[in-house]
Parts: structure tokens; sequence; C-alpha cells
């Protein structure tokens, strides 16, 4: 049990609450801290290297950071892991802030703790998640264009990709149509073009800034996204003692639950940063799709797929994406040059 300081800080959008604990255990409440710099530095110029314990949020990154610069020990606990805080009947601010000190003091592991990218890290892969927003953006509109002509009886082709959606569509509406939607095509082909740029920006950065990317990309279905996103939110690969430590940490492992004879099979815990996973996972639909190459990857979902079963293709592509995010660590970590078929290659030679 810690002897020092500690502090459990329940953290707002606007105001935080604190509680700190003395060496013996007693316990002061502080509330309306306000959430800026400025604000929080002056709290803790009062309690110089105390051990704080904050929940990941929104803020926590750079609220984290500026504890461990003024000197404390920071840990910043998973919400998921801590439902002795947000499943209580009774919760509230200075509670959440009290069971965060009150942990802390006895064991910080078990705020299941987490560690936050870098700040240039987190800036930077800021640029990809501002395309995403475009992205995500452009595809409303097209649905929504795609839907108003279908209340009139009129369908546009399939098959159009994004880029060309706007071009396309005006050559195909009629008049009327077309003098209605145009500036939603208009809207479309400008986002096209905002994305068109970030590409640009996001091929520039890693090949300027992220050389490592390159061995990533390596992998056929890879691109430059999603290489720059992976080196991003892992941010130091030796955070991971094994490369298979990367799956758990994508959430690409199943739940346990398991009790004497009992051991059902259950999904996988989604646990982890959701966008790199979500771009992993298409990575392991091109591998798997018409267009992937010949690879151990795809041999290993293939397998997976032809056992059969309700859920036997979804089994494939979980599966390949676990395998696709360990093959990425090690050969970040590792510099070595891809195979794609080295299994094979070692039953080759262990044949001759």
């Amino acid at each position: 049990m810690n002897k020092t300081i500690t502090i459990g800080i329940d953290l707002g959008d606007k105001k935080h609450v604190a509680c700190i604990l003395d060496a013996e255990g007693n316990e002061t409440i502080r509330t309306g801290i306000v959430n800026t710099p400025k604000a929080i530095t002056r709290f803790m110029r009062d309690f110089p290297h105390a051990v704080v314990a904050i929940e990941a949020c929104v803020h926590s990154p750079w609220i984290s950071r500026l504890l461990t610069e003024l000197g404390a020990t920071v840990y910043v606990g998973n919400p998921r892991k801590l439902r002795c805080i947000w499943d209580a009947d009774d919760k509230t601010d200075t509670r959440d802030a009290r069971m965060l000190a009150r942990i802390a003091r006895f064991d910080p592991k078990l705020l299941s703790p987490i560690t936050h990218r870098s700040e240039g890290a987190q800036r930077d892969l800021q640029l990809i998640k501002a395309r995403d927003a475009l992205v995500n953006a452009r595809t409303k509109l097209v649905n929504s264009v795609r839907s108003s002509v279908k209340v009139l009886g009129e369908r546009l082709p399939s098959g159009w990709s994004a880029r060309s959606f706007a071009k396309k569509a005006a050559e195909e509406l009629s008049e009327e149509m077309l003098m209605t939607l145009a500036p939603l095509l208009e809207t479309i082909q400008t986002l096209t073009d905002k994305i068109i740029a970030y590409d640009k920006s996001i091929e520039q950065l890693a090949e300027t800034k992220y050389p490592e990317t390159e061995r990533l990309r390596q992998v056929k279905g890879v691109g430059a996204i999603t290489a720059l996103a992976y080196i991003l939110t892992i941010d130091d690969p030796s955070r991971f003692k094994k490369s298979r430590d990367v799956g758990p940490f994508l959430g690409l492992v199943p739940k346990r639950d398991q009790s004497g004879d009992t051991n059902k099979q259950l999904h996988i815990t989604k646990a982890g940063n959701t966008y790199l996973r979500q771009l992993l996972v298409n990575c392991a639909h091109y591998i798997l799709g018409p267009f992937g190459e010949d690879c151990d990857l795809r041999r290993h979902g293939e397998k997976i797929a032809a056992r059969g079963g309700k859920n036997a293709k979804k089994r494939a592509v979980i599966a390949v994406t676990r395998k696709l995010s360990v093959l990425l660590h090690r050969l970040w970590v590792s510099g070595e040059a891809y195979e794609p078929l080295r299994n094979d290659g070692q039953v080759d030679r262990t044949a001759a």
C-alpha cells in the first residue's frame, strides 16, 4: 500500500473532482478544479511527487502528460475494467474520485492502467482521423442522393467508385432531379477533392517522417493509411514483449468465461483502438477477397472458412486480422523482408 499522497481525479469536460489521501489514508475532497492546464498546475503545486489516478477519456492524454511533467506518478485507469466505479447505484463524481484514489493507494495494477501515445503521434493521427470524418460525410451524402432518386422510381447504377460518383450521377440524373440534387453533388465532389488532398498528405507524412511504414506495406492489402495508423496507434513497439500480445491489445482474441468444466465459446473482446481494428479487418477482407495474393495469411483464413459452420467466414476474417496484426508488429521491430509464403517454404525445406 502506498505511503505517499495519493490523489484520485474524476475528470469532467469543464471541471474535475479530486480526492486526496494522505499517508495514513485520511481523505480530503476538492471540487470545481477547472479543466485548464493553469488550474491543474496550480492544484498540483501542493502535492509534489504524488500518485495520481485518473480514468481514460477524451482529456486524459494531455492531462496525464501534464501531470507527469509536474512530477506526479500517473496511472490512467481502463474504464472497461473498472466496473466497481461505473456500475454503482450511488454513482457520483465524488465517489468516482474516491474509488480511484483508494484503488491506486491499495494496488495501482487493479486500475488496469493504459499507456497513451505521445503528443506527436496524437497530432499526426488526427490527419488520418480528419480524412476519415470526410469519408463518412461523403458516404452519407452519396446514400442520400441514391435514396432521393429511388423515391421517384429511378435508380442510379451500382458499382460506381466514391471518387467518380458526383460526375457520373450528374450525367445520369434527369434535369429536374439534377436541379434539386446539384448542391449535394457539388458537396460530394468538394469532399472528394479534400479527401484526395488528405491522401497525398498522408503518403508524404508516411514517407518523410515514418519510413518504417514501408516495412508494413510489404503485405499486399496494407496501404499507407493502415500502416501509418498502426505505427501511430501503437507508438512504441517495445511496449509489447511479444508480437502475439498485439492481438489482445486490439481486442482480437475471444472473451473467456471458464468455470469448472464449462468453457464457453465467446465473441472477441473488441478492446483497444476501434479505428485501427476496423482498418485491419478491411485489410483481412482484401486478403481473403478476389484480389488477394496467395500467401500464408490467405491460406490460414481459407482453412478456417473451409471448416464450415454458421459463422465460418466471419471467424476466418477475424483470424486473419489477428495474424496480420502480429505480422505487422514483427515486420516493424525486426526489419525483415516479408515472405508471403514463408510457412510453405519452411515445409519445403523440412521435406528436403
